[in-house]
């Protein structure tokens, strides 16, 4: 039965535009910061719930309003970006059910809720957020569906699985179109437009390390990079990533100098092991590139500076990379002066331990003796020091409190206490930050870094031989490590299950094939799928030749499911169309404009024997069809039209 008054909203459709908003709104979620995610979602569920009668007074949706929208500014430091903008959208969101009333405001819920999967893919294009988009899609389909449905009246399936199938026929219509947009449409090298930066970079290398900075990063497990040996692979002992070098400290934070970057490339002087790879890079929106030590030729959209160290445009997306790399025999021969001074500057006032003691190491050592110096400190580490990530914050002096009170930490706290012990004995040494080592996973030989490997390690300056890497974290004996970033896994979390080792693998080198194949799909990709059938040299006006063919033959899909989709309809206008195409055949087809008892007036004048019988018929599908209340039963109705026959 139709309603009597078609705008009001039924409860079938407050709950589908509730579930269609909620599905848009979950792909989002994970891309927010982990508090403010939790709030947008208590406030969606109160809205949701305390408008169930009717919606919000207006004051109490501007207070609540006001109120998300400040928190997402101060969270966010009142910067601009767009996971800035994603998160307003996120809130707005949470906000829209409270102005519920009727069919129009369910459609402007729904509408406004698609924005949220399409912002996501702003913030992260793996294959759960596309996953999760779609079925956020889809059930905004079904959800406009079912609104339709209610506000006209027509009998349709209301059921779930029913609702779905029509969406999903839906999706089967337009899926070749873009597919072919996809795979055919003309790339270009670079886009026409850029977006925002984020306000909150993603957690990676960066140019500075402060204490306790480290603690979060080291316990993420995500990749940060794949990689793939041509030929000969180095040892895990080699697999030192190098990334940004520190060597400004203010007695608190060590930070990379820009000045460093923007000086002419080292002289380097290389062994003859050369490595060959290719990389994978996972975002960081950052503009560092770490490469195995040390880089060979720089590939083409990077640069090299002063350090050594890689540096691209900023990485917003899954990048590839073919490089070259080579352990140096020496590096950097001849320091520069500007160099020398920043790698023997200390501020004044801090650690005085530990500048004590390493004047008294040079005492005894002697001028020129650098190597004595730093086999001595690693000897000092290797005998006494512990690793653990249970530690304090330092305070003032910190390389004091470590080197002779706490005696136990990470590679934060080595690499840094080490490079002021040598700096304060006349050693020029720096910083390096980047990740060490390696797994390679057995499904598709290749090599996952992630973001818990990452290190700092040190450099200092040896007369004759330039910048020699030392990792003092790697000289603590094993007797000595207390926990580990393993350690810490394995108490919870996936990772700690027995035998889901090869189920992580698999899942990895999923979205390993992913990148490579949908993000990673550029138009030097694009060109190679094109090499088999010998079309790779075809230019832009051939692949736009091609995918006009290839569109034409999806829309031609298109028309032929619609056609079917509306031939397969509802059993009684299928049955009443047949009654057509019957008459048709005796020239008396019914024109698309011509209502249908109209028509049935012009065969019952043309065929009097069959007036009766077909004027019955005729009224009561138009009573079925479009009285406000039909008692038709439309079982019997189809029976009755498929029986009869012209006389």
């Amino acid at each position: 039965m139709r309603r009597a008054d078609p705008s009001m909203l039924t409860p079938a459709g407050r709950a589908w535009a509730l579930a269609a908003a909620a599905a848009c709104l979950l792909p989002l979620l994970p891309q927010l910061p982990r508090t403010l995610a939790a709030g947008t979602v208590a406030v969606a569920l109160a809205t949701a719930l305390l408008s169930r009668r009717g919606p919000l007074p207006g004051w109490l949706r501007i207070v609540l309003a006001l109120a998300l929208v400040g928190t997402v500014l101060v969270t966010f430091r009142f910067g601009v970006g767009r996971d800035l903008a994603c998160a307003v959208l996120a809130a707005m969101l949470a906000l829209k059910p409270g102005e519920l009333a009727g069919v129009r405001d369910a459609r402007s819920l729904v509408g406004f809720a698609l924005f949220a999967p399409f912002a996501t893919f702003l913030l992260d294009q793996g294959p759960l957020s596309l996953l999760l988009g779609l079925g956020g899609a889809c059930l905004a389909l079904a959800a406009l569906l079912q609104l339709s449905a209610d506000e006209s009246g027509d009998p349709q399936p209301a059921t779930v699985p029913g609702r779905l199938r029509a969406v999903l026929r839906l999706v089967a219509i337009g899926l070749p179109l873009a597919l072919a947009a996809f795979w055919l449409f003309p790339r270009i090298q670079s886009p026409l437009w850029g977006v925002p930066d984020r306000v909150l970079a993603q957690p990676g290398l960066s140019d500075e390390m402060a204490p306790g900075q480290w603690i979060d990063f080291m316990s993420d497990d995500r990749p940060a990079l794949r990689v793939n040996f041509i030929g000969e692979v180095p040892d895990t002992s080699q697999m030192y990533w190098r990334g940004p070098v520190l060597m400004d400290y203010d007695g608190r934070t060590w930070r990379r100098p820009r000045w460093l970057g923007r000086i002419p490339a080292p002289e380097v002087a290389r062994a003859p092991v050369r490595w060959e790879y290719r990389m994978e890079v996972e975002p960081t929106d950052r503009r560092t590139l770490v490469a195995l030590e040390l880089p060979g030729a720089i590939p083409e959209g990077a640069q090299a500076g002063g350090d050594y160290v890689l540096r691209t445009a900023p990485l917003t997306r899954v990048t590839r990379w073919h490089m070259q790399a080579s352990p140096p025999r020496t590096f950097e021969p001849r320091l520069p002066a500007l160099v020398r001074q920043a790698a023997l500057r200390l501020p004044e006032g801090y650690n005085p331990r530990t500048l004590a003691l390493a004047r008294q190491w040079r005492a005894e050592a002697g001028p020129g003796n650098d190597e004595a110096i730093v086999r001595r400190a690693l000897a000092m580490i290797r005998d006494g020091f512990g690793y653990t990530l249970d530690t304090p914050l330092p305070g003032r002096h910190a390389a004091d409190e470590f080197l002779f009170d706490w005696k136990r930490g990470f590679c934060e706290h080595f690499s840094s206490a080490f490079v002021i012990l040598m700096r304060a004995a006349g050693i020029p040494a720096r910083i390096v930050t980047g990740y060490v080592g390696g797994y390679r996973n057995p499904i598709g030989d290749y090599w996952v870094v992630r973001r818990n490997d990452a290190h700092a390690w040190a450099e200092v300056w040896l007369a004759g031989r330039g910048w020699v890497r030392v990792d003092p974290t790697a000289a603590v004996a094993p007797e000595h490590i207390y926990d580990t970033i393993d350690d810490r896994a394995s108490g919870g979390g996936l990772a700690g299950l027995p035998g889901i080792t090869p189920v992580l693998d698999f899942g990895d080198w999923l979205r390993r094939g992913w990148n490579d194949l949908v993000l990673g799909f550029d138009a030097a990709r694009q060109v190679a799928i094109l090499r088999p059938i010998g079309l790779e040299r075809t230019g832009v006006r051939g692949l736009a030749a091609l995918f006009a063919g290839a569109a034409g033959l999806a829309l031609a899909w298109m028309l032929w499911l619609a056609a079917r989709a509306e031939r397969s309809g509802d059993p009684v206008v299928r049955a009443w169309r047949r009654l057509g195409r019957r008459y048709a055949r005796l020239g008396l087809a019914r024109a698309p404009h011509e209502p249908a008892l109209q028509w049935v007036e012009r065969v019952a004048a043309a065929r009097p024997g069959d007036a009766g019988a077909l004027r019955a018929l005729g009224r009561r599908f138009a009573q079925w069809r479009y009285a406000p209340a039909a008692a038709e039963d439309p079982r019997r109705l189809a029976r009755d039209l498929r029986r009869h026959r012209p006389a």
